[in-house]
């Protein structure tokens, strides 16, 4: 039980839904893409994504000097439920768009579409 009420809680934050949608929908971020996105700073964003990643959601890996995100292979049961209801409300949501659109024009900048 303690299991599922810390994967509940993980979703009871704006921020933190509007990461997972971000990672469900463009794949591995780097923080200073969430960054960018979100239009949070470094420390909100990584405190985040550093809950999501104790909840069971993330995978991580080191590229040099950047730390990068995905949603964990491999989730089963409860995790992939959740996974579709975030994703497909908060494909809805005008918040979740607008970091949708600053990410790709990010992207863009960085040349990396």
């Amino acid at each position: 039980m303690k299991n599922t009420v810390k994967l509940f809680k993980s979703l009871s934050d704006e921020t933190r839904l509007r990461i997972l949608f971000l990672l469900l929908e463009h794949g591995e971020l780097c923080i200073c893409d969430l960054m960018t996105a979100l239009e949070q700073p470094q420390s909100t964003v990584s405190r985040h994504v550093a809950y999501l990643n104790n909840s069971g959601w993330l995978n991580d890996r080191r590229g040099g000097v950047w730390m990068y995100y995905s949603i964990r292979p491999g989730l089963t049961g409860l995790f992939v439920e959740l996974s579709t209801l975030v994703r497909s409300r908060c494909a809805e949501l005008p918040e979740c768009a607008a970091d949708q659109v600053r990410l790709l024009a990010y992207k863009h900048e960085k040349n990396c579409i």
